[in-house]
């Protein structure tokens, strides 16, 4: 019989390593679940590792380490590996799926992993955790009952700036809150760029390290946001975690 797929949420960037720090993030099941995987499939192994060593840290019957296998999955990994991985689960071994950040297999290659155990009978089993876009949804203060997640918009400035009109005139259409990422280096492009290309009452939000310490969501009309980025107060978001999104009025 097949083993089972843990969808298993990570956090969403460095967590304190003391006692109990994790519970603030994760539920006691998602962990209790995680600590007794021995097989695993991540996008980076160190990183996995480092996610790994702080479960340990709560949980003193949790495998060691060094008895965990981890295999990865990403961008790079060629389309005929993936049977490969999910053969341990097809033997009947239990196996967890873990993102670099956030929930696996949303906006994470991981969804290829899932489809292919789906198709081969494996129970996929999602746990709950942690995801910046619901969080930055839930915080906005848009449209929560329909919106769209675009992930990452094209790098040159014309065809950047094409696409957002394109979204916002979709957004206004069908009162659809979109949501789009960026490389964290590149935030200040992106804001600036939302603010061209929108109208002026279009609102715009920013949300910045969800569920961190330094967490930070805001959200103002495109025109406010304008007067701003004009003034030198461009938001605190240089390399770190962002999710925008905007509702056209």
């Amino acid at each position: 019989m097949p083993g089972t797929l843990y969808l298993i949420p990570n956090t969403l960037g460095p967590t304190d390593a003391a006692p109990g720090a994790l519970s603030h993030i994760l539920p006691g099941q998602v962990q209790a679940i995680a600590s007794q995987l021995g097989y695993f499939v991540a996008e980076n192994a160190k990183t996995a590792r480092a996610f790994l060593k702080l479960i340990a840290i709560d949980h003193p019957l949790a495998k060691p380490l060094q008895e965990i296998r981890i295999a990865e999955l990403n961008v790079n990994t060629p389309a005929a590996s993936l049977a490969e991985l999910l053969a341990p689960l097809l033997a009947g071994e239990d196996a967890g799926l873990v993102s670099e950040a956030g929930v696996p297999a949303v906006a994470d290659p991981g969804a290829d992993l899932v489809r292919l155990a789906h198709q081969h009978g494996v129970t996929v089993r999602p746990l709950v955790g942690p995801s910046s876009l619901l969080l930055a949804v839930m915080a906005s203060g848009l449209n929560g009952q329909s919106f769209a997640f675009n992930g990452y918009l094209p790098t040159d400035a014309a065809a950047r700036t094409k696409r957002i009109r394109e979204l916002e005139a979709r957004s206004r259409s069908e009162k659809q809150t979109q949501l789009l990422i960026e490389t964290p280096y590149r935030n200040g492009q992106m804001l600036e760029a939302l603010v061209a290309g929108c109208q002026p009452g279009t609102l715009v939000c920013v949300a910045t390290d969800l569920s961190l310490g330094t967490e930070s969501v805001r959200t103002m009309t495109a025109a406010r946001w304008k007067a701003q980025l004009a003034a030198g107060k461009m938001p605190d978001f240089h390399k770190k975690p962002t999710v925008f999104l905007f509702l056209g009025q």
